[in-house]
């Protein structure tokens, strides 16, 4: 991973002390909470959050400046036995993200504990032989003696030349921040020396246009609880910025059949009305200008396939 370097404050110090500055990469199951991590640790909203796995399809970076450190969050899509080119993709791009950072936190979801999806990336994450920080998230809804134990299966872990696998274990819920600040404190001290990649006020590391698509493509999670949005894409055709310092933004919808336009237009155009007002709304506190959004629904049924939207999204169309 490769960003410019910013001076930092004081030219090269921070508070008087000497800067640091490393990647992050936040690996886990499909659900298990990376994004409303992300979006606690970096502190606004960076990376969209919906209640059904596998919404996150490109690495996120999110940056957080923690006194002297400048972590930068690489949440990757969740790891999962792929069964298509798109999963394949989205698979090599969440190990891609571990490869190339100075550390790993494994995102846990406690109530699940180890199941095959996370020993899945334990796995993966055992053929490193590097240690990992393992983050045992919504431990408000485990019990103290479910968590403990958990962790200890979690110590007697190792990786491929027998060293012990995880070097530390923290106790977070990433919806409430208990716990939250302890991790990016102890983050913050793994990192290395060196000059900031970013700006101190810069959150995130994503083209506007494409956070834009993102926010709206998480109310087509919100709002359809059927399968479709797995099958939808959201792609930002046009951006123009007006005279009264607004931006108007044009969007085009995805879906693969023809019979799925009318799901995501709804009754006289509702649905879509309804995906529209909301994520004006979040663009609009997210940007902080007037936003006028215009969706419209096309189909496209080799979107999955198309070699354009993969590089849109930062994916690997070759796996």
């Amino acid at each position: 991973m490769a960003a410019p370097d910013i001076d930092p404050p004081a030219g090269g110090e921070a508070g008087g002390e000497a800067t640091r500055c490393g990647f992050v990469a936040l690996l886990g199951a499909p659900n298990a909470g990376k994004s409303t991590l992300l979006n606690r640790l970096v502190g606004t909203k960076v990376s969209i959050v919906t209640p059904k796995p596998q919404t996150t399809r490109n690495r996120v970076l999110g940056i957080a400046v923690c006194g002297p450190a400048q972590i930068v969050f690489v949440d990757t899509p969740g790891v999962f036995a792929p069964r298509s080119r798109f999963d394949r993709a989205m698979v090599r791009a969440a190990w891609e993200g571990a490869r190339g950072a100075d550390a790993m936190a494994l995102v846990v979801d406690s109530r699940r504990g180890i199941d095959d999806r996370t020993q899945l990336v334990i796995d993966g994450a055992a053929t490193m032989r590097r240690p990992v920080t393992v983050v045992l998230n919504k431990i408000d809804l485990i019990d103290r003696r479910g968590l403990l134990g958990l962790a200890a299966a979690f110590a007697a872990f190792r990786d491929a030349a027998g060293a012990a696998l995880v070097a530390e274990t923290f106790m977070i819920s990433a919806l409430t921040g208990d716990g939250v600040a302890q991790l990016r404190n102890a983050l913050a001290a793994a990192m290395p020396a060196g000059r900031w990649h970013y700006p101190a006020d810069q959150a995130a590391d994503m083209p506007q246009r494409l956070l834009a698509a993102e926010i709206t493509r998480e109310q087509l999670f919100l709002q359809l609880h059927r399968e479709l949005p797995y099958a939808a894409a959201v792609e930002t055709e046009t951006w123009t910025e007006r005279e009264d310092g607004g931006v108007r933004i044009d969007q085009a919808i995805h879906v693969r059949r023809a019979s799925q336009k009318p799901i995501v237009l709804g009754k006289g155009g509702r649905r879509i009305r309804e995906i529209g007002t909301r994520a004006r709304a979040e663009l609009r506190e997210l940007f902080d200008r007037p936003v006028h959004l215009f969706l419209r629904v096309k189909v496209r049924g080799n979107w999955p396939e198309d070699p354009e939207r993969f590089r849109d999204l930062g994916l690997d169309y070759h796996v």
